[in-house]
This record gives structure tokens, C-alpha cells and sequence, in this order.
């Protein structure tokens, strides 16, 4: 990914610009954000905190409790409702950016999938990404695996 990399909500009242490289970049399948988003899937983009940089607008905070007890936070666009990031409550030093949001949400791939057992049918799992049924056993091969992409 090229550093800097703007980014911003659907109606441009918040804009952001992520710098330093992400630390992994994933699809996950589960059911929560399969209704989160509306969608088959989440994009997970996980980064350092310190490297978004608000350069415009407020987003405002969101909070979820889900059923089992956890809570789920994250900003959003006061004006359009685009969710911008999750903010990790185990990782206060990371954000979970939402890589469409980025002005070239193209400029990378997914290098893994997690709960795929519960990928809707019609979703393909790439086989030479690091896959995983449910939650990942272990986060650091998503890691690794963005690290040697490029390799």
C-alpha cells in the first residue's frame, strides 16, 4: 500500500489519512458482521492508533453491548453514518479500519479469511490465503502473512 493513504466518509464531512503500514488486512465471515455491515462479510484492516490522523470533521462514538456481554466500539459519520474504524477494547492501540473508506480501497488484498464455516455459500475462500473455520487460533500467521506478501 502506498503511505500516505487518504480516506474519508460517503458525504467527505470526515477525512482521515492513514500513514505507517497496516498491520494485517482479512475478511471475516462471522454472523455479527455479516449484520454489521449488511453485507457476506467484513474487510478488517487492522492499524496503529497513531497513524490515522483526523484531518477533517468529528466522528462521533458508537458502543454496542452484544448479548454474550462484549462491547463493540467504534466512530462513525455524524452526518452520513459511514462507519470509519472499530476501536478494539483488548488493543487500545490499534484501530480496526474500514478499508472502504479509504480513497483506493483497491490498493490491497485480503491475505486471510476467519469463520468461514459460517461464509454464506455463495462467497469463493480463496485457498491460498491463510483461512480459518472459526476465530484464528493464532492471529500472528494473518500478521506474517501481510508481512511476506510482498515477498
Amino acid at each position: 500500500m502506498a503511505d500516505p493513504r487518504p480516506g474519508g466518509c460517503l458525504c467527505g464531512e470526515v477525512r482521515y489519512r492513514l500513514s505507517g503500514e497496516p498491520i494485517t488486512f482479512y475478511a471475516c465471515h462471522c454472523t455479527e458482521c455479516q449484520r454489521q455491515t449488511g453485507s457476506a462479510f467484513a474487510l478488517t484492516l487492522y492499524v496503529r492508533r497513531s497513524d490515522v490522523e483526523l484531518e477533517q470533521g468529528e466522528p462521533e462514538a458508537y458502543a454496542v453491548t452484544m448479548p454474550d456481554g462484549r462491547e463493540k466500539r467504534g466512530r462513525f459519520c455524524p452526518r452520513c453514518a459511514t462507519r470509519l474504524w472499530g476501536e478494539s477494547s483488548r488493543y487500545p492501540e490499534l484501530l480496526v479500519l474500514e478499508p472502504g473508506t479509504l480513497d483506493d480501497p483497491g490498493s490491497a488484498e485480503p491475505v486471510g479469511h476467519i469463520w468461514t464455516a459460517s461464509a454464506l455459500p455463495w462467497v469463493p475462500i480463496p485457498e491460498d490465503t491463510v483461512n480459518f473455520a472459526q476465530q484464528s487460533d493464532d492471529p500472528s500467521r494473518l500478521v506474517r502473512a501481510w508481512r511476506d506478501r510482498a515477498r
